[in-house]
Formats: structure tokens, sequence, C-alpha cells
């Protein structure tokens, strides 16, 4: 069997099916400085980061397209906000508190995404698996943009992160993802509302508020870093078809839509 290198990308597997695609090595980087010691041409996986509120259909999609992955041949390895085994715990205790400053929480979050690149997406990357991001740096950044954080200062924070592979953002108009929260789970979320912001006294203004400005500033940040946005008001058979073509043309080395480090 011959190995993949750099330079090729073939279909199949040890049972012949042609459908399967070989993942094809391809450059990576870091938004800043990165970390220490960590030799990109090592890492020959690739990193997917999907993004999206809650309501746009981000955990269903995730869940299908490991599914899909996992079922041609792929070994996959899920992340997200607040699993690090390091801080988790105590970042969501701190939140149900309402007790850090935006600063503190902001960096509490960093924590958790640096734990995870160290101990989970490297290692995994260098094994060759697909990791599949259940959001990411944009989502941190958006929030604390929208809390009037300053870019400079979350761009030298995150320059740790390694530029991904593919990033969808799947956007949805608030009016509509407020009509899925409540169908869902019939009642919203503070932090998800933007309460903290004193927007509105009535949760679901304050919602519609705050959604529409996370959505402005994730198509700001897109002019920036290149990340392709995807009409996730379709049905989520469309949406996965999409999201299964654009991922196959990434692991065939399809660079001409990769994210940039801004």
């Amino acid at each position: 069997m011959k190995r993949t290198t750099k330079h090729n990308a073939r279909r199949g597997s040890a049972n012949g099916d042609p459908s399967v695609l070989v993942p094809k090595v391809t450059p990576k980087r870091f938004f800043g400085l990165g970390l220490p010691g960590v030799d990109l041409e090592k890492l020959s996986g690739k990193l997917v980061v999907v993004e999206g509120a809650d309501g746009s259909g981000r955990s269903t999609q995730i869940a299908r397209l490991v599914q899909w992955l996992e079922a041609s041949g792929h070994h996959t390895l899920q992340v997200g906000l607040k699993r690090s085994s390091l801080v988790s715990e105590e970042l969501e205790t701190a939140q149900q508190g309402n007790i850090l400053s935006r600063t503190t929480l902001s960096l509490f979050y960093a924590t958790d995404f640096a734990d995870q690149l160290e101990n989970n997406i490297l290692p995994a990357l260098r094994a060759g698996s697909i990791v599949i991001a259940d959001r990411y740096i944009y989502t941190l950044m958006v929030r604390d943009l929208v809390r009037g954080m300053d870019e400079d200062w979350l761009r030298n924070l995150y320059g740790i992160a390694l530029v991904p592979d593919a990033v969808f953002y799947l956007e949805v108009r608030p009016e509509i993802l407020v009509q899925r929260v409540f169908a869902k789970q019939q009642a919203l979320d503070y932090w998800e509302s933007g309460m903290d912001l004193g927007l509105s006294r009535d949760m679901f203004d304050s919602f519609l508020q705050y959604q529409s400005r996370m959505r402005d500033t994730f198509r700001r940040l897109q002019r920036r870093y290149g990340f392709d946005i995807i009409d996730a008001e379709r049905s989520m058979d469309e949406v996965n078809a999409e999201l299964r073509q654009r991922i196959e043309n990434v692991l065939a080395g399809d660079l001409s839509r990769q994210p940039t480090a801004g």
C-alpha cells in the first residue's frame, strides 16, 4: 500500500471502496507565534471548524459529519468550548455565578482553548486524524468583540491557535434562531441572550439584539479571515450535503477556500 505524501491524495480503502478519500497533507500555520516546539510539518491531519449560534443546527451537522467520516474510514476527534479537563468545570461554575469580569472570562476561555489545543487537537493532527471543532477562536473573539474587547489584544491572545483547514459558519437570522431555541428548550440562555450587556430588560428582545450583533461581527471577521458562510436556514439535508462536498474538497487538498491567518 502506498503511503500518502504531501503531493498525492488517492481514493480507496482496504476493502476497495472507491468512495473513501485519503486526505492529502497540506501546509499548516498558526495565526501568530503559535505554541513553542510544534513541528507543523508533522501535522498530517485536518482541522475542520463548525461555527454557529445555538439553534443553527451546529450540533446536528457535526454529529452527521462525524458519522459520515467514520463510516468512510477516517478517525475523528471532536473538541469544543468548555471541554478542557483542566478548567471546564471551573468555567461553568464561574459563568453560573456571573462573577467574572469580561477580561477574566475571556482569559478563562483562552485557557480552556489552549489546554485542548496542546493536549487534544495537536496530538490528533499528528496522528493523521480529522479534528472536528464545535466552535473555535472565532466564536470566542466575536463574543468578546461584541462586549467591547480590543481586537488587537484578542488577536495576540489567540495567536497560539492553528489556522483550520476549513471553517463553516452556519448563519441563521436571529428571528429564526429564537423560534428554534424556544422549540427545543422552551427557554432562552442568559449568556446567549447577551443579558450581561444590558441591551434590554426583556430577554427575548435582548436575544434578538445580541444575536444580530454576533451575526454582524461574524460577517466582519469573515472578510478578514476568509471562512465560509453557510445558509443554515435550509433543510438539514441540504446543509449537510454542502458541508460534505466542501470537506471532500479539503480532504483532496484544495486550498482555494482555506481560511487565512488574517
